[in-house]
């Protein structure tokens, strides 16, 4: 899909920020690409991002990827965003890279957005325990484990907001945001099981949107998979639109 010129400034924004609202316990540079490590915890923080338009990668550079990986105990995993060069996306596929998950990239503005001042909303500027603790809890696989977790989050630099949602003092929801230069990203939004279907992820979300715009920025984005319909759903319905669409693909051994 062609993107209008705005728009291509717009994914250009959103996958270089990425990289710094969401760290990894360590980044390579190589070429034009952000190679992540992380333990495994995330598809973003354990795989090779590209960070321009016409991003290329030769067979060389493919296998000095994949060998870097592995020695991380890791699949070798690329992200196949608008910013790939054609040829590269081929070659990808033609090594028998198989999809892991396919996602969007959305965006919304955020002028004239009411503030939260919702008592049971808390946002803190840092991670506490409790948040990872209880975000972690909320999530399935590796993504449960507590110690990965808070090294990603305790590594973020920019202004940030760790949002909880509390029901008679117990906290059920979560949520976090990072502005950078105009745009913040929003991610880890997830509710108890036993509290869903009453608005709260929706509250998390307009809470760290309020808390967006009043940190400057113009626009909030995120990343949700296309086969989640309750989550875009919801963010359509609180202004965000498509901007793209990429996948994540793993080589197996």
């Amino acid at each position: 899909m062609l993107l209008q010129n705005e728009d291509s400034a717009l994914v250009l924004g959103c996958e270089r920020r990425i990289i710094n609202a969401w760290p990894a316990l360590s980044t390579l540079i190589v070429g034009d690409w952000a190679l992540r490590f992380a333990n495994g915890y995330s598809g973003r923080a354990n795989s090779a991002t590209p960070l321009v338009y016409g991003a290329e990668l030769d067979a060389a550079t493919l296998d000095l990827i994949e060998e870097l990986y592995r020695a991380d105990g890791l699949a070798p995993s690329i992200r196949l965003t608008p910013l790939v060069a054609e040829a590269t996306r081929a070659a990808v596929l033609e090594r028998g890279y198989r999809v892991k998950d396919k996602s969007f990239g959305l965006i919304a503005p955020l002028a004239g957005l009411a503030v939260s001042e919702e008592p049971e909303l808390q946002i803190e500027a840092r991670p506490s325990l409790e948040w990872i603790a209880g975000a972690a809890a909320l999530q399935s696989g590796i993504k449960t484990h507590v110690g990965n977790l808070a090294a990603i989050v305790e590594r973020v630099r920019l202004p940030a907001a760790f949002a909880t949602w509390l029901v008679e003092g117990e906290a059920v929801a979560f949520g976090m945001s990072v502005a950078e230069r105009g745009m913040a990203e929003i991610g880890l939004i997830c509710v108890h099981p036993d509290h869903r279907g009453h608005g709260y992820g929706r509250k998390i979300v307009q809470g760290l949107m309020g808390w967006s715009g009043v940190m400057g920025c113009g626009s909030a984005y995120l990343q949700v998979e296309q086969g989640n319909a309750v989550a875009i759903n919801l963010y359509r319905s609180l202004g965000f639109r498509q901007l793209y669409a990429y996948e994540t693909r793993l080589l197996d051994p």
